[in-house]
């Protein structure tokens, strides 16, 4: 869908280079959809082929533990199914989560989960019996500040739908805080923030559109909106509440309810192991869990006794200006090692493809965070542009293999690439020079 969105972008800067389309171009949600979710279905298909390939029995069922060797599973039908194993892994994961002390969240919402499997846009609102475009009405309601919530408004956006994001504080905490310029891109191309606000209750005009009541946290006032779609992407919770984990003795943390885990990513029964968003103190991405799954498993076979390293983990947020980071950010940087050591260089960049189409490059933005002491070790990337991910990917093995801003320096760049911008990073923080790149 974020693919979609940009393809949007492209078709409007095609003019520019010479192609004759027609403008406005109708876009399909239905189409997109289904798509979309013939390719999900697909990878699911080809995931029960590979197991039943390498003689892996698969059961679905859903299944809850019984002891520290056994599990119970459940068919769809309620047929039961006894399950015993020398060692358990919970892989679970996570699911949205809702704001149940929001009124008519639940009633009303929709989750990230949910917007996959719409088989029509979001900014349609039912009316006696048939689908009808509203009109002068924010459609879409996206509430959070997490990368579910950017990366959910910014494809929204891009498929011309009016979308509004109400944010409590910050954006993408956890992040390095340059990630205020994924908001402010998105702003400048037509996504609402409602900053500073909660909402309090939801519900259903006779119409068929929801209406929103929230709160002003800077003005201390209520306020109300009409929307077609209220999305939740308020957090996610760990999959451990129907597993009976108790019965096993298996730890969970009384806050997050994530199961306890060690370096070997065994719980507080050392038989049973848990990997992926249902573990404390993971990261919540899908290629750190598989990861994590392969390492346990060739220990579990004896064929190696390597450990998960959660340093470095390279991400994307594919907000419509991605935005990629691996390793530290500026401030957990100079929390750990103080101001004083470390040295910050950093660029605003102007992507060639930017250029023909005239579009705003004012938000695309490197960083680079080292140690201050020769050969200043490499801390963290963060790069704000298209293809984030692709650059960050390559970037990331150098930072993994302890790359120094010299070496970074000797790199010769691929010209005319935006990724070469990350091996001409002279400026630094420290100095106070404009850090604009203004030729190559």
């Amino acid at each position: 869908m974020h693919q979609a969105a940009l393809l949007g972008t492209m078709i409007r800067d095609a003019p520019h280079y010479g192609w004759e389309l027609a403008q406005p171009t109708p876009h399909s949600w239905r189409k997109m959809a289904e798509a979309v979710q013939n390719h999900v279905k697909s990878l699911n298909w080809g995931h029960r082929v590979q197991l039943q390939d390498r003689k892996v029995k698969y059961f679905n069922i859903k299944a809850s533990f019984v002891n520290k060797h056994t599990v119970r599973g459940v068919t769809k039908d309620g047929k039961e199914t006894l399950l015993s194993a020398e060692h358990i892994v919970i892989a679970t994961g996570g699911r949205p989560r809702y704001p149940m002390h929001v009124e008519g969240a639940l009633e009303y919402g929709i989750t990230s989960d949910d917007i996959f499997w719409l088989k029509e846009s979001p900014g349609k609102t039912h009316l006696s019996g048939c689908f009808v475009q509203a009109e002068a009405q924010e459609q879409g309601l996206v509430v959070g500040a997490s990368y579910v919530a950017l990366e959910c408004a910014g494809f929204l956006t891009g498929l011309g739908l009016d979308t509004t994001i109400m944010m409590r504080s910050i954006p993408l905490r956890g992040f390095d805080q340059m990630s205020s310029l994924v908001t402010e891109h998105m702003a400048a191309h037509g996504t609402r923030f409602l900053r500073g606000c909660i909402p309090l209750r939801v519900g259903r005009l006779p119409d068929g559109q929801l209406q929103v009541t929230w709160e002003d946290l800077t003005a201390s006032k209520e306020n109300t909106g009409t929307f077609d779609t209220v999305l939740w992407a308020v957090g996610r919770a760990p999959e451990t509440g129907s597993l009976a984990l108790e019965k096993a003795g298996v730890s969970t943390d009384p806050h997050s309810q994530k199961v306890l885990v060690d370096a070997q990513e065994a719980t507080s029964v050392p038989h049973i192991f848990a990997i992926g968003d249902v573990a404390e103190g993971r990261p919540e991405l899908t290629p750190t869990a598989v990861m994590a799954g392969k390492l346990l498993a060739q220990r579990l076979c004896h064929q190696s006794s390597d450990l998960m390293d959660y340093d470095n983990v390279p991400t994307t947020v594919f907000t419509p200006l991605e935005y990629g980071c691996v390793g530290l950010s500026e401030e957990a940087a100079v929390a750990r090692h103080g101001q004083e050591h470390v040295e910050v260089y950093h660029a605003y960049y102007k992507p060639l493809e930017f250029t023909v189409a005239e579009r705003d490059a004012s938000q695309c933005y490197i960083k680079m965070v080292c140690l201050r002491e020769p050969p200043q070790l490499v801390l963290g990337l963060h790069f704000l542009g298209p293809n984030a991910g692709e650059v960050t990917q390559g970037f990331a093995l150098g930072i993994k293999c302890g790359t120094s801003y010299q070496q970074v320096m000797r790199t010769v760049g691929i010209h005319p690439t935006c990724a070469e911008e990350v091996a001409k990073l002279r400026i630094s923080k420290r100095s106070g020079l404009d850090p604009t790149v203004t030729g190559c």
